[in-house]
């Protein structure tokens, strides 16, 4: 099995999306037991919240319920715990790393590194824009869901 754990800032908006979305989409291809999907924050603003209700009507659109999901942070020992660690931005990954200690076995990655056009997913938080953010994030489960089936 493999554990994923998707990390964004204050894990109410991308990272909940994005541990949902993939979890949503390696279900419905039959790989659902393949992977343990979480997510948590690189900072400690939201602990304890559920997810931000504009994130989760989004899900909730896509039929997929996160009720019960609260806010935690990303600890070090999250870094042994799993086997990926996906951020949504550059600033994520940078507070991983320090979170972590560094990326010794190169686990730390960008959500979008393996769609067409790797870059950053923008904070709907700040943006208000829900849409792209999941369609960035629906991407870059994707990619990396493709990259993993193929690697079993």
């Amino acid at each position: 099995m493999i554990r994923i754990l998707m990390v964004c800032l204050g894990n109410i908006c991308r990272s909940p999306m994005a541990e949902y979305i993939f979890r949503d989409m390696a279900e419905k291809r039959g790989l659902g037991d393949q992977f343990y999907i979480a997510s948590a924050a690189t900072s400690n603003e939201e602990l304890g919240n559920p997810v931000y209700p504009p994130a989760r009507r989004k899900l909730y659109s896509l039929g997929i319920d996160c009720s019960g999901k609260r806010a935690r942070q990303m600890t070090k020992a999250d870094y042994q715990e799993y086997d990926l660690l996906l951020g949504m931005e550059q600033w994520n990954l940078n507070n991983m790393r320090r979170i972590c200690g560094g990326d010794p076995e190169g686990k730390i990655h960008l959500l979008l590194e393996h769609s067409a056009r790797p870059r950053d997913i923008a904070d709907p938080w700040y943006t208000d824009d829900f849409d792209t953010a999941c369609r960035d994030i629906q991407e870059g489960c994707q990619g990396w869901l493709e990259v993993l089936d193929n690697r079993q």
